[in-house]
């Protein structure tokens, strides 16, 4: 370096002599006078720093003159001397290193913390000619780009970082945290679809026989109370002479008369009596067998139940807002709050959701979503102070997803398959085949339940209100001649419903170089991103 300043004569061997004895001697005193621990250490750090694109560089030109040059990583940034008081620093990969200039005595000059990264510039100018009415800020360290700023829609941020990264190539990443400038509008359509199947079979076997013979009663009864064996009473029929009827004199037999039937009733008989059964299909029997009284009766139930529910709420709400919808109701719930007193709470039934969207900078949504159905039931209902508390079947999913304008998934699921059966019997006897029927009660039910949540976002734009189509419209109430002369409760019905469309998809730019006209007008852009979902009522195409 100092070859390159400057010419200096040869010094004679004498004066080096000179020169280093008293060099020597200085040494020796400063020794001696201050001790090795109390010497101080200097340690610069870097006061500067710049930043220089590959294959760019930046002439630097400095206070005074310089001596040496410290460069930690010369693969990533290099310099070039001009004069002692020029350099040249140039980059050569992405990266950062150190540099330092001193002078002859040590003194540094110049430290600086060097950055090489992608040329800014040439990608500003891309940007501002693909995108016009976006405001993207671009910075470069390392091997990252990151892009800021705000954009008019999310299919900008996708194409932006698509055109940065063809312009880098693969061996630099490209970060985006760009933004929407107006924060886009979410619809959420939640579907709860269930359907469930039941089967129920009932066989009861009921029995009752009586034995009146050898002077003492002997019975076997089994299974709800059906019916009696009774004597048959003829207290209230008259007493007539019935000698006739069996060819003996007059004033022989006199036998109990029944007027309604005109007939003489034979004393002793029995009287079955069957009370009404239950909802279950019952056949009933009586007689007597090997001189026993018997009455049978069998109830037989078989019942198939298919129930379907379908609930789909929507709702609409900004980019990163929480929105609510309740469809129902509320019941209420009384509290004691102590010395005899009783509070009412409410507590909501019907259909619900609660969701909060996110719409991320590629145009998918996150969702933080909870939908609930339920509904008041007297099944498992409780009596408190008087008061009846009702229960609540409640179906109830909180997760949360991510997922494209107009994609669907199913969030929740539920398939449920419970089989029961019981046997009630009478040890031994109900073993006995066929009549063993009458001894035993059989129970078999079975239930299935299927139930799907499913939701679908929508990216949505509000509409004019005259593309707007309420259910009431079209909705006439019938006047008194449709009413009673052509049995109408209505005049007319609801219009069909505006129905939502899925945005097409945006790809992910062309290549660089591919295109061969300019970027397009506002007035285009604009054009292309009007066919966003509309909201309404419906989702069904």
């Amino acid at each position: 370096m100092a070859a390159l300043f400057a010419k200096q004569s040869r010094p004679t061997k004498q004066a080096i002599g000179a020169s280093l004895a008293a060099a020597l001697a200085l040494a020796l005193a400063a020794n001696s006078a201050t001790p090795l621990s109390a010497q101080s250490v200097s340690i610069s750090q870097p006061d500067s720093r710049v930043s220089v694109a590959v294959g760019r560089g930046k002439l630097i030109t400095l206070p005074s003159p310089i001596e040496d040059i410290f460069i930690a990583e010369n693969q990533i940034a290099d310099v070039q001397v001009r004069s002692p008081r020029q350099l040249y620093i140039f980059g050569k990969k992405g990266g950062q290193t150190s540099f330092y200039a001193t002078s002859a005595s040590g003194k540094v000059i110049y430290s600086a913390e060097v950055s090489v990264g992608a040329e800014i510039s040439s990608i500003d100018q891309m940007l501002d000619l693909a995108m016009p009415e976006a405001n993207i800020s671009v910075s470069s360290t390392n091997n990252f780009v990151l892009l800021t700023g705000t954009i008019s829609n999310p299919e900008d941020a996708e194409e932006a970082e698509s055109l940065v990264q063809a312009y880098v190539g693969d061996g630099t990443r490209v970060v985006s945290r760009l933004k929407t400038a107006t924060p886009m509008q979410v619809n959420l359509k939640v579907r709860f679809a269930e359907v469930s199947r039941s089967l129920a079979k009932e066989i009861n076997g009921n029995l009752l026989t009586r034995d009146t013979t050898g002077g003492f009663q002997f019975g076997v009864s089994r299974g709800r109370n059906f019916g009696s064996i009774t004597d048959f009473d003829t207290s209230a029929f008259p007493n007539l002479d019935a000698s006739q009827l069996f060819g003996l004199p007059a004033g022989s037999i006199a036998l109990p008369f029944n007027p309604s039937t005109g007939q003489f009733v034979t004393p002793g008989g029995t009287s079955f009596n069957f009370n009404q059964g239950s909802d279950l299909n019952t056949i009933q029997a009586a007689g007597r067998l090997f001189g026993i009284d018997i009455a049978t009766a069998l109830d037989v139930s078989e019942r198939v139940g298919l129930a379907s529910s379908l609930a789909s709420p929507n709702l609409t709400t900004i980019s990163g807002e929480t929105a609510t919808f309740l469809a129902g109701g509320e019941f209420p719930i009384p509290i004691s709050t102590g010395l005899g007193e009783v509070s009412v709470q409410y507590k909501n039934f019907g259909v619900s959701l609660t969701y909060t969207p996110t719409v991320l900078s590629n145009g998918r949504i996150s969702i933080r979503v909870a939908p609930e159905v339920s509904e008041i039931t007297t099944n498992g209902a409780v009596v408190l102070n008087g008061f009846s508390i009702p229960a609540v079947n409640t179906r109830r999913a909180e997760t949360t997803v991510e997922l494209g304008s107009g994609e669907s998934f199913m969030i929740a699921g539920l398939m449920q398959n419970s089989y029961t059966s019981a046997i009630d019997k009478t040890p031994g006897l109900a073993d006995v085949p066929i009549l063993g029927t009458l001894f035993k009660s059989d129970g078999y039910r079975r239930n299935e339940t299927e139930l799907m949540i499913v939701i679908t976002p929508y990216l949505v734009k509000p509409v004019s209100d005259s593309q707007i189509v309420l259910p009431t419209d079209g909705f006439k109430a019938a006047n008194d001649a449709e009413r009673f002369l052509m049995n109408r409760n209505h005049s007319g019905t609801g219009e069909d419903r505006p129905k939502p469309s899925v945005a097409p998809s945006v790809s992910n730019g062309p290549a660089l170089g591919s295109l061969s006209q300019p970027a397009p007008r506002k007035s285009a852009r604009k054009t292309k991103k009007s066919s966003a979902a509309a909201p309404g009522f419906s989702f069904d195409k």
